[in-house]
């Protein structure tokens, strides 16, 4: 520290222990209680600090999806399917996307299936 911040401090510690000495004692109480009482307050801590902050961002993310969601929906398995893809299927087609009247008969299919047996050559 320099002389000059030294002669200050020098000087304010005289100041306040003078104004400490001559001080009515009403006040001086009153001035602890006061103290006390800053005291026994609880700070908040650094989560309580976060608290607010991070329940806005929440919010405003929860707000962001809401708003920003696709039209239509998630596409449906028939758009996803490249044109390409040709090949043969072992799996019956979904319930939702085949024709009702497929299942009014799953006997039927079921023996065409087992008996479908391609000839080797017939003439």
């Amino acid at each position: 520290m320099s002389q000059h911040d030294q002669e200050l401090e020098r000087r304010a510690r005289n100041l306040y222990l003078r104004a400490s000495r001559d001080i009515d004692p009403v006040i001086a109480g009153r001035l602890r209680a006061a103290r006390r009482t800053a005291l026994a307050r609880p700070h908040p801590s650094a989560a309580r600090r976060l608290l607010l902050p991070a329940g806005a961002f929440a919010v405003l993310a929860l707000a962001t999806l809401m708003v920003w969601q696709p039209v239509g929906g998630p596409p449906s398995p028939a758009v996803v399917a490249q044109p390409g893809d040709s090949e043969p299927n072992d799996l019956p087609p979904d319930a939702d996307s085949a024709d009702p009247a497929l299942y009014k008969d799953l006997q039927f299919y079921s023996w065409l299936a087992y008996n479908d047996t391609r000839p080797s050559s017939r003439k």
